[in-house]
């Protein structure tokens, strides 16, 4: 990674309800959790970085890389809050946004509602233009025809516009040419062309994405120059860089471009931690449990590898639903996202039954306990009821908790309707919540033909160690890691990860008419937009290449994954590749096709900063039995009552020392429930491993 004045590194992580900071200077590293001011996101910025600066002793002109992740454009999409966004496309396509793929998610649903379309129908807006498929020009672009567009989209107060014109994926002349003659009318305009934020075929993934790019664009844009500007003012004159959904680095002028690519970038900081974790702790199989104040992330690693993907559903209407929501063709790490975080509000519905999201109570008014006016009772009301949460030490004593106040809003929102105390009350809530992690963490398993006894959970975010332990007893898991600073755990795993940017172009050929020369100028077109971006902020570090091909049998509807050499490829090299995918269809379906052609459609590359392999953990000398600070009453589901349960403060536990349970370890930005199913022990990296007690 380049070096830049400063030797502190800085990691921010913007949330539904807060916003972690992590700086790491001189191997020491310090932390501030605040609440996210959804109003102006900068604002709880600036107070994070300012309060972990003063804690590590350094001014923000002592920062060398800032890292910042954030569910802004995610919240955006969902909450459609996003700018008045205009479709330019081809006459005679302007429905594909709302034809999508000609299908039902529910065929049965008579009541179905689909996920609107991020543009409506009358500003989509066509010009004649045409391209094949191979990117020949059928019919020149009608660059009177566009201009006549323009009083639409100054009548209608368009901010940004979507080029998306047919095939262009294959050659993005038309679409270049039509962004020269808005820009020119009108420089204030922000325009995203498909061929540039998503160069593949398909058109409908290839219109949302864009569209989905156009519509968050002003917004991102405006946020990241005004805390650019707000730092820099302050003395900042480091490297900033941008978190991705593929768990890479890129730069801030990328992610004005791109802001779509930071739609998943808080999330996969969290699983580029549990990955190092795990190849720390030597744990090939673990299951990534991020929980914070507003969802619940859930990804399957194996073999030290986070499962990754090329599309990503967003605003879905229905929870576990494939098509359901807007789909976008980016690199993203694949993961389950459920409304079921510390802000989640529970209710009582139609029949008589506890419901726990999606909606949460944020960070304004936030949950009832906050004494920020908040009514609704939430998850963090429920773990407050049954005694599990120190009012006085949350987020570092930072915000106080009003126990009485969760305990009236269970009590009349919960209790009152199905005839429970408030504690029994809120024990029916966190059941809910953690049977509901639990099911979507089975059904991500099954689907991809694993054994989710067999893994680890790694939690992390600041509500995940409180429920990690219920979670493991209701999956049949026996190991629960729970790392250091596990509160603000995505944060800290934005330092871990590598400086990355993946190109993806389609061009259509079969290995029977394999053209090694187009197929090689293509790669190195792709790899000199890779490395330009890269080399932005890696400087002369070391770098690593990826290059897959996404390949099909003849006539088939979908393609999958094959991996290419890195170097130039040779018509002779027809014949491997046809070995390997033929071993990869195989290793999916059970069998291949003989003699079936094979299509090559969609290319790919990755280039990043080279990554270091975690040391493997040494051993702890001996097992001392660690002394609690304090004891805490905890309501008992068995006993249905409170019972005396040790309290230990986190700083005070050292490697070695070792717990029984039920217990409780506190710490400034989270607290671990140890359920009387485990044991816990502190590790030589200083992490908490809970066991399966052998009864």
């Amino acid at each position: 990674m380049a070096t830049h004045k400063g030797s502190a590194r800085l990691a921010v992580d913007i949330g539904g309800t807060f916003t972690d900071v992590v700086v790491e200077h001189n191997g020491k590293r310090t932390t501030a959790k605040v609440l996210t001011t959804s109003h102006a996101p900068e604002e709880g910025v600036l107070e994070g970085v300012s309060s972990a600066l003063q804690g590590a002793g350094l001014t923000v002109g002592d920062i060398g890389i800032l890292i910042h992740g954030t569910t802004l454009a995610t919240n955006a999409i969902i909450e459609r809050k996003g700018a008045v966004t205009a479709l330019i496309t081809t006459e005679g396509f302007r429905d594909v946004l709302d034809i999508a793929y000609e299908t039902r998610y529910d065929q049965y649903d008579v009541f179905l509602d689909k996920t609107e379309p991020l543009v409506p129908r009358y500003l989509r807006l066509t010009v004649s233009e045409r391209l094949a498929v191979d990117g020949e020009v059928l019919k020149p672009l009608d660059e009177d025809g566009l201009r006549a567009l323009l009083p639409v989209l100054e009548r209608e107060k368009v901010e940004s516009v979507t080029i998306g014109f047919l095939h262009a994926y294959a050659d993005g002349v038309h679409e270049q040419r039509a962004k020269e003659i808005l820009n020119k009318a009108r420089p204030d305009l922000m325009v995203t062309l498909s061929s540039e934020v998503c160069p593949e075929v398909r058109e409908f993934e290839r219109f949302t994405t864009a569209t989905a790019n156009a519509y968050v664009q002003p917004l991102m844009s405006s946020y990241l120059r005004r805390l650019e500007t707000a730092l820099g003012e302050r003395g900042f004159e480091g490297a900033f860089f941008l978190m991705t959904s593929g768990g890479g680095l890129t730069t801030l002028d990328t992610a004005v471009r791109f802001p779509i690519r930071l739609v998943e970038s808080g999330p996969a900081g969290g699983a580029i931690l549990a990955t190092g974790i795990a190849r720390e702790c030597g744990t090939e199989q673990a299951l990534s449990f991020d929980m914070g104040g507003t969802t619940a992330k859930i990804c399957l690693i194996e073999d030290y590898t986070p499962e990754t993907g090329r599309s990503f559903e967003v605003a879905r209407q229905a929870r576990f639903q494939k098509g359901s929501g807007l789909p976008l063709r980016i690199p993203v790490i694949e993961m389950v996202e459920i409304g079921a975080g510390g802000g989640s509000i529970a209710a009582v519905d139609a029949l008589q039954q506890i419901t726990v999201g999606p909606h949460s109570a944020g960070s304004d008014p936030g949950p009832a306990c906050y004494g920020r006016g908040g009514t609704a009772p939430t998850v963090t009301d429920g773990d407050v009821a049954l005694g599990r949460i120190d009012p006085d030490s949350f987020a570092g004593g930072k915000v106080q908790l009003h126990p009485e106040a969760s305990m009236t809003a269970l009590e009349e929102s919960v209790g009152k309707p199905l005839g429970l105390s408030g504690e029994l009350a809120g024990y029916g809530v966190i059941e809910m919540v953690d049977e509901n992690m639990a099911n979507a963490a089975r059904v991500h398993s099954i689907e991809r033909g694993k054994v989710i006894s067999e893994h680890t959970i790694i939690a992390f975010g600041g509500a995940a160690p409180l429920h990690a332990s219920r979670l493991a007893e209701k999956l049949g898991i026996s190991r629960v890691i729970i790392p250091t600073n596990a509160g603000v755990g995505s944060a800290v795993g934005f330092l871990k990860a590598p400086i990355a940017y993946e190109v993806v172009r389609s061009r259509y050929m079969t290995l029977r008419d394999f053209d090694a020369d187009l197929a090689n100028e293509l790669l190195h077109s792709m790899r000199e937009e890779a490395l330009s971006v890269v080399k932005a902020g890696a400087g002369d570090a070391p770098l690593e290449e990826k290059r897959i091909a996404f390949m099909r049998y003849m006539g088939q509807g979908h393609e999958i994954v094959v991996p290419l050499p890195n170097r130039d490829l040779t018509f002779e090299d027809t014949r491997m590749l046809k070995e390997t995918y033929d071993r990869e269809y195989e290793a999916l379906y059970g069998r291949t096709i003989p003699d079936a052609d094979i299509e090559l459609l969609t290319w790919a590359m990755t280039i990043n900063t080279e990554q270091t392999g975690a040391n493997a953990l040494g051993s702890v000398d001996g097992m001392a039995v660690a002394a609690p600070a304090s004891h805490r009453r905890v309501f008992d589901a068995n006993a249905e009552a409170s019972i005396d349960v040790p309290l230990y403060r986190r700083e005070s536990l050292k490697p070695g020392m070792r717990l029984e349970g039920p217990a409780i370890l506190a710490e400034d930005e989270t607290s671990t429930f140890v359920s009387s199913s485990f044991d816990a022990v502190i590790n030589s990296a200083n992490y908490i491993v809970l066991e399966r007690k052998q009864t």
